[in-house]
């Protein structure tokens, strides 16, 4: 019998006109073209049925933010009647960036990051960096929020990081990387360990706080790759696996700078709903389903 097959989404009054969902009815109907019986499931739909499917595919859930103790009541359920992937364990894993700091211990080279907790730790962070730029954001967090890129001795930069300890959130200080700044960050996509494409999406970040344009909104577009990024990739994958203790993620997004002060770094690595971008990689569809057919099997 086909595999049923659910791709776990956030409903559509969530979606701003800037930023839809691009990838859900596409990759639906390339499972329907396989043979599977694939249909989008809100995650927070109390009706779904979710002992219902053979796999739930998690892909645009971008609500969970602001709803995370639901979505992580979410994981243990759908766990305990379904598979999952990526599996709730990684996804657990993923929700929180200090997931940076085992990456690092791994072996993986990643944006020097401080972590803080008090006020104090912050302004020795930023102290760190008193001549350049830095980039704030908490631990946990999506699409950019409470994110802001200022120079190290502007006070907002203090005050947000406050603001997010403030809310018992861990506050990430970074040095701005000119290379990221200017939009040089490359995402690279991978299916099983398999890469499948590229993009590059442009700088987000204003100066001095905020987002450039006030809202966020990529600007995705296809991009080279060197067989030393696509390496770099791989080892990454490699060393989730082994911190996580399981195998390669179904999917991921690498988020990667080529910089002239830290070499190849990772800036994030995305497994829980990262855009894929199939508007503009339509030839990355066909791949990306037959993976998510085999792993309903």
């Amino acid at each position: 019998m086909s595999p049923r097959i659910g791709i776990v989404v956030t409903d559509a009054g969530f979606y701003a006109p800037e930023d839809p969902d691009q990838d859900t009815a596409p990759l639906v109907a390339a499972l329907i073209a396989r043979g599977a019986r694939a249909e989008a499931v809100v995650w927070h739909d109390a009706a779904v049925d979710l002992a219902a499917f053979d796999l739930l595919v998690i892909r645009t859930p971008w609500d969970y933010p602001d709803r995370l103790d639901e979505f992580q009541a979410w994981l243990d359920r759908a766990e305990a009647l379904t598979r999952v992937r990526n599996t709730p364990a990684v996804v657990r894993w993923n929700l929180d960036k200090h997931y940076l700091r085992q990456l690092a211990e791994a072996g993986v080279a990643v944006v020097p990051t401080a972590y803080c907790r008090t006020s104090d730790e912050a302004r020795r962070a930023l102290a760190a960096h008193a001549d350049g730029g830095v980039v704030v954001k908490p631990a946990v967090s999506a699409a950019a929020r409470d994110t802001g890129l200022f120079h190290a001795d502007d006070p907002a930069a203090q005050a947000l990081a406050e603001r997010i300890i403030a809310t018992g959130g861990v506050a990430m200080i970074q040095p701005e990387i000119p290379e990221l700044s200017a939009g040089a960050e490359k995402a690279l996509y991978a299916m099983s360990g398999h890469f499948s494409h590229a993009i590059a999406k442009g700088a987000l970040l204003a100066r001095g706080g905020g987002l450039i344009g006030g809202v966020y909104q990529e600007n995705p577009v296809p991009v080279a790759t060197t067989d030393a990024e696509r390496a770099f990739a791989d080892d990454v994958l490699r060393a989730v696996a082994a911190v996580t203790g399981g195998d390669v993620p179904l999917y991921a997004r690498v988020d990667t700078v080529d910089s002239a002060a830290f070499g190849l770094v990772v800036i994030e690595v995305e497994l829980i709903e990262p855009a894929l971008n199939l508007h503009v990689a339509p030839d990355a569809v066909g791949p990306i389903a037959d993976a998510i057919v085999e792993a309903a099997r």
